[in-house]
């Protein structure tokens, strides 16, 4: 019991007093994983778990972090992990899983088919505009649970709905969760420097400078993962459409109304675009590229998603049977449209009044929400004091996972789900992500040992010591962060500080460069083990993230080096006039 209460203070630079020495180790971890994951395509739970294991070791052998001090910060990454991560995704997809239960998302599916049937465009109101609004709300994971699944309802293969999903969740992020990410950046940073632009607002204004450019490319990259070179050719008006107004309302938005609504303004106004587009314009064709659901669903090896639903189909308006049991729909009344489509505007305003500024304010105050210091885990950082990491929050009724099962029964209700039957989803929803949960409650575990031996905090320091040269490097540093913690929120409160602090001694601007955090971790999302086990799991793919991994990791690359040359030119006259003065 005397090594599990022993207090443990970070050391960065363990091995002959040399940071870069150091950080040969330290990136163990992280090279294990996506090895494991992308050449030899291991099951991402196991990966995950042996990925833990050599954390563990470098932290104790070559950190001297005490064995119960590693453990204990593996139990609260873990726990993390479950809540608020899984918390999230496990009720989202539950809420899914009622709408397919009643017959209602083949409702949904055919009132998108009417806005327009090709599944391109689908995937750009779906994944990109729809999935945005979802990040805005709620972010942490919620966009991919929801949206992969609706995309595998419209047809879309399994591996395609993911690659698709997880690449469209990139230039919201960083102003996800009413712009969570830009706030903790601002806290965290405001003390590293005397730069009065260290604030919420300049920092969204600046982030408001970059991220418009991966919205502007992202739906046309989607459209080219879904059908090449033809889907760009045929589809580009709405995709750049889309991209564009997004972009446009994205810096408007974060540099001139208000940071937290940037999202929402900017996905409502891309998504009102594309509809009004489709009503003077549509491809000159639209190919079929579904695929046919499984004959069985048997296996349980899918979400129900996956699963016929004709023996609830009669909730869905007119129908007649034929020969073999299938079910064709004559037409859906308006009022099963509305009932299909109430799922989504349950969610919506559940999180926005939670989100209005009292209700959140009383909802993060005590009994809602209680905050304590994991049990015997006493680390310091470098500086001496407690790291804040070690506190643990439970905000039970304010988490969005906590939200989504209002949601759900709401949903149930609406949709005539008798209790039962609501019960039995929830269980099923369970099963079906067992993989997910034992796989970021390992990634979290893994993040948590990283973070709290010093092994995170060595590679940061080892790209800030490249000197001026960081100005491109900057992007990189939150992208390491996100691929590792799976958010960007995480990510800035890792590194924000270390971001400005490097800079000051650079001679470079703090402001771009903690901008430059947030901005390039959006492009870590997509890799992040926690995101792909989370789309992995929702389209039945469980075990198989290696092969998600290798669809969105080429992309990841290519726009983090675009975004990299779009700071290191922001931090040169050629477009320093983007900077906003002091």
């Amino acid at each position: 019991m005397a090594a599990m209460s022993d207090q443990f203070t970070i050391v960065t630079d363990p091995i002959a007093d040399s940071v870069g020495l150091s950080a040969l180790f330290a990136v163990l971890p992280l090279l294990t994983l996506f090895l494991l994951l992308g050449a030899l395509r291991m099951r991402a739970w196991l990966a995950g778990l042996i990925s833990l294991a050599v954390a563990l070791i470098v932290a104790i052998a070559v950190y001297t972090m005490p064995v119960g001090q590693a453990l204990l910060s593996a139990s609260e990454g873990a726990a993390f992990g479950f809540f608020p991560i899984l918390w999230i995704v496990i009720n989202a997809i539950w809420v899914y899983n009622l709408t397919v239960a009643s017959g209602h998302f083949d409702v949904l599916r055919r009132s998108m088919e009417r806005v327009s049937p090709d599944m391109r465009i689908q995937a750009i109101i779906v994944a990109f505009c729809f999935g945005a609004l979802l990040e805005a709300l709620a972010g942490f994971g919620t966009p991919v649970a929801v949206t992969v699944v609706m995309l595998m309802a419209l047809g879309f293969p399994a591996l395609r709905a993911a690659t698709v999903a997880l690449i469209a969740n990139t230039a919201p992020v960083a102003f996800g969760a009413l712009a969570t990410p830009i706030v903790t950046l601002g806290t965290v940073t405001s003390g590293a420097s005397d730069d009065p632009r260290l604030n919420t607002e300049m920092l969204g204004a600046m982030v408001g400078r970059q991220t418009p450019l991966l919205a502007v490319v992202v739906p046309l990259v989607l459209v080219a993962v879904i059908d090449g070179r033809r889907g760009v050719r045929q589809t580009w008006p709405a995709a750049l459409v889309a991209g564009v107004v997004f972009a446009v309302g994205q810096f408007v938005a974060s540099n001139y109304i208000s940071v937290p609504l940037t999202d929402i303004i900017a996905a409502l106004l891309a998504a009102a675009a594309v509809v009004l587009l489709l009503r003077f314009w549509r491809p000159v064709e639209s190919p079929d590229l579904a695929v046919p659901p499984p004959a069985s669903a048997s296996s349980g090896s899918g979400p129900s998603a996956l699963r016929p639903s004709t023996s609830v189909a009669s909730a869905s308006g007119p129908s007649s049977s034929g020969p073999s049991g299938s079910v064709t729909v004559v037409r859906d009344t308006r009022v099963e449209v509305a009932r299909a489509y109430a799922p989504y505007l349950i969610i919506i305003a559940i999180f926005s009044v939670a989100n209005i500024g009292a209700v959140k304010a009383a909802l993060a105050k005590e009994p809602w929400t209680v905050a304590f210091a994991w049990p015997g885990l006493h680390v310091l950082g470098a500086n001496g004091k407690p790291l804040a990491s070690t506190t643990f929050t439970l905000g039970w009724l304010s988490a969005a996972g906590t939200l989504m099962i209002l949601a759900g029964i709401l949903t149930a209700l609406v949709l005539r789900v008798r209790p039962r039957r609501a019960v039995r989803a929830y269980a099923a929803t369970y099963a079906e992500l067992r993989h997910a949960i034992v796989t970021v409650m390992a990634v979290l575990a893994l993040a948590y040992v990283l973070n709290q031996s010093g092994q995170t905090t060595t590679l940061g320091q080892a790209l800030a010591e490249t000197g001026g040269a960081f100005v491109f490097l900057a992007s990189i540093l939150g992208w390491i962060g996100v691929a590792v913690t799976g958010s960007d929120t995480s990510a800035n409160a890792l590194f924000g500080a270390l971001q400005v602090q490097t800079a000051t001694k650079a001679g470079l601007d703090p402001l771009l460069l903690a901008a430059a955090n947030s901005s390039g971790g959006v492009l870590g999302k997509m890799i992040s083990p926690q995101n792909l086990a989370i789309a992995a799991s929702a389209v039945g793919m469980a075990g198989k993230e290696g092969d998600i991994f290798r669809r969105v990791v080429g992309w990841s690359l290519l726009l983090l080096l675009v975004m990299c040359i779009l700071v290191a030119l922001q931090g040169t006259p050629v477009l320093g006039w983007m900077v906003p003065a002091a």
